[in-house]
Formats: structure tokens, sequence, C-alpha cells
């Protein structure tokens, strides 16, 4: 069947149905991210808005006795931070190197086994893992915080005693590191594969070992995409709620990460909202939109990271 040219100035059903559904396709990804975005920005605005009391609030007029929202929220910006970032520092070289190990050196069978094990651990609920790191986790680091309590007390994160139950900043911190190591891993990995085999087979023939190779075409490849990997990660451990609320023993904020204490932003909004009303809820809203603001912050941030490095992939 011969298809009618567009000179002829005869209809063609075919390119008809196919500029209709060109319109179609694009329409509906058009109102997709029309969507996204208003959203956010209703989440945005509903944040702000209700933030507003807490945020303007004179002394004596918020419920939890503070001076100011600020002196009340500053610790526990500053035990979300450090929790995430303890975290990020346990999970990134293991990710990377479980990556590696399934895309580069493990065998077919192998890799596939380890592929799926680590897509099942991104599939566990938050709260599993709350409870295995308050149930196991934290009575078994306790005599590691002993240890570190005694000989190495002079540094001020182990000063000061540690926590009898491993209830712990540190605690919450390494389960946030298992939680977030699948996402890191499997995006690495798909990204590590994708790296062109003339380059790694260039770097062989040359006589590169198989570490020289990757440290020469696949790490300079994956750069752009290692960094949204861990900020995906991180995004993940700023905002996990009920596996920290779990395992740490909230408490003053304090330099010791062994002893209870600290707190942070999901885990007080996770533990007093069901509760709150007034002043209260405005407070803890306004918590969120810190968090909000922190993570919006971490993004950009990882953006400009990216862009910075996605023009060299190793090929060039």
């Amino acid at each position: 069947m011969t298809v009618t040219s567009p000179s002829s100035g005869l209809h063609d059903p075919r390119s008809a149905a196919g500029r209709a559904g060109d319109k179609i396709f694009s329409g509906t990804a058009l109102t997709a991210g029309i969507v996204i975005l208003a959203i956010l920005a209703f989440v945005a605005v509903y944040l702000v808005v209700e933030s507003i009391p807490a945020l303007t609030a004179g002394e004596g007029e918020l419920s939890h006795g503070k001076t100011s929202f600020w002196s009340y929220v500053w610790p526990m910006m500053i035990g979300t931070v450090i929790a995430s970032a303890i975290a990020l520092l346990i999970a990134t070289p293991v990710s990377i190197g479980v990556a590696l190990f399934i895309s580069h050196y493990a065998p077919k069978r192998v890799s596939q086994a380890f592929g799926y094990v680590i897509d099942l651990l991104a599939a566990i609920p938050s709260v599993v893992y709350g409870a295995w790191g308050m149930a196991f986790l934290g009575p078994l680091l306790v005599p590691i915080y002993a240890w570190l309590s005694e000989n190495a007390g002079w540094i001020p994160l182990f000063s000061g005693g540690y926590s009898q139950t491993g209830r712990t900043l540190f605690t919450a911190s390494v389960v946030l590191a298992v939680m977030i190591l699948p996402i890191i891993t499997s995006l690495c990995r798909e990204i590590f594969v994708q790296t062109p085999k003339l380059h790694e087979e260039a770097a062989l023939a040359l006589g590169a070992t198989r570490w020289e190779m990757i440290k020469m075409s696949v790490l300079p490849f994956a750069r752009a995409g290692i960094v949204s990997a861990i900020m995906l990660g991180l995004g993940r451990a700023l905002g996990e709620t009920m596996a920290v609320t779990l395992v740490l023993s909230p408490g003053a904020l304090s330099a010791n990460i062994i002893n209870v204490g600290n707190q942070t932003i999901p885990s007080e909004i996770a533990l007093n909202f069901p509760e709150a009303f007034g002043m209260r809820q405005h407070e803890l809203i306004a918590a969120g939109l810190v968090l909000f603001v922190i993570t919006l912050a971490v993004n950009m941030i990882a953006r400009w990271i990216v862009s910075r490095h996605k023009e060299f992939s190793g090929a060039n």
C-alpha cells in the first residue's frame, strides 16, 4: 500500500493521526508538569501562611517557653544536618563500592542476585528499619560506645558518657545510612553500566588494570550522576521520620553523638503534631517550613554541582 505524498495535496489519515497523537502527548506532558509545579507552590504557600504566627511571635507567646522560634528550631536543625551528614559519610563509599562490584567485578549471576537484594532493601518500610535499629542495632553498638567513651573521650563527639540503650544520634545515623544505601547504589550501578565500552576496552588495551580503567573511564563518566545519587540519598535522610523517631532518644542539643540527646525536625513533628493545636501547631508547621527550605537548598546545590560537570563525561 502506497503512502500519498504530502505535496499531492491529498489527505493522509496516518499523518493526521500522528499529529493528533503528538498534540495529545504534548498536552498531557505539559499538564503533568504544571500540576507538579502547582502542588509544590500550594505546599510552599500553605507552609508559609501557617508558619507566620510562630515566626512573628514575641517572647512569652510560644508554647514551648523559648524566647523566639529560632531558639526552638535551631538545635533541631543542627541535629538533622549532623544525622544526615554522618549517614552520608557512611553510605556513600559503601554504595559506590557495591555498585562497582555489581557492575564491573561480579559474575553476571552474582551481580543480578546482588542487584535484586539491593532493590529489595529499598522496598522495606522505614518503620521496620526503625524497629531494627531500636531493638537490635542500638544494643549491639553499646560496647563500641563504651570503648569510645573510655579511650576517645577527649574528642567532643565521644565525651560526657554514653547511652546504655544505644538509642543515640549515631545509631540513628547508621540506620539512615542503611536506608539510603540502596538508593545511591542502584543509581550508581545504572550509571556505571552506561560507561562506553570502547573507553573501557581502550584503557585495558593500553595496559591499565581493572581499577585503573575504572578510575580513568568509569568514574569520570559517572561523576555528575554520582553527585545526583548522593544528593537524592541526602534528601531521603533529611526527611526521614519514623526510623529516627523510633531509634533516637530525644533531648537537648549536645556535641556527644553516643549519648542520649539531640533531636531532628522530622522526629519532632512526628512526635508532637497529632496532639498539637493553636500556637504549637504553627510552631511545628514552621519547623516543617525550615526543613522544606533546607531540602530545597540541598537540591539546588546538587543541580549546581551537576551542571558544572555535565559537559565532561570522560569521553572528551
